[in-house]
C-alpha cells in the first residue's frame, strides 16, 4: 500500500513511510486518564500525510525512521487525513529514511537544522554537509 492510495474512514491500513518530521508532544485527558499525542509528517515516494503518534510511541519515533504501520486507520481532521494507530494497530520501526525522499527539486537535502542568516541571504545545506556531519554517528 502507499501514501496515494489511502482513503479517509479506511482500516487495515499496512504501508511502510520515513518519517521527515516529528511535531512536539501534547498531554490530554479522555475518561480521566491521562495520555500524550504527537503529529509526525511521514511519506513514501507517492505523497506525504500527517502520521498521528500515540503515547510511548512519540519517544521511539524521530525523523529519518522508516516506520512500517499494521493494521492502522486513516482518520480525516479538518479535511486532512491522517494516518494512525487506532486501537489495533502496530506501529514498528524498521529502518532509516531513504535519503532520496527528503531531497528537494535542488538535490540538497532538507533538513532542520537551526541556522541564523540574514533575510536577503538563501541557506543550502549540501549533501556532503549532511554525510560529514554524519561521519561520526552510528547507524
Amino acid at each position: 500500500m502507499q501514501v496515494k492510495d489511502l482513503k479517509p474512514r479506511q482500516g487495515n491500513v499496512d504501508i511502510i513511510v520515513d518519517v521527515v518530521d516529528v511535531g512536539e508532544a501534547r498531554e490530554f485527558q479522555k475518561f480521566g486518564k491521562p495520555g500524550r499525542v504527537s503529529n509526525a509528517i511521514a511519506k513514501d515516494e507517492t505523497g506525504d500525510i500527517k502520521l498521528t503518534l500515540w503515547n510511548e510511541d512519540i519517544e521511539r519515533v524521530h525523523s529519518g525512521d522508516k516506520v512500517h504501520l499494521t493494521n492502522g486507520y486513516v482518520n480525516e481532521w479538518q479535511g486532512e487525513m491522517q494516518l494512525t494507530t487506532g486501537r489495533m494497530g502496530k506501529l514498528e520501526i524498521v529502518g532509516k529514511a531513504d535519503a532520496e525522499l527528503n531531497k528537494g527539486p535542488d538535490s540538497t537535502i532538507r533538513t532542520n537544522i537551526p541556522t541564523e542568516k540574514s533575510d536577503d541571504e538563501e541557506i543550502n545545506v549540501e549533501e556532503e554537509d549532511v554525510e560529514d556531519a554524519n561521519d561520526d554517528e552510528e547507524i
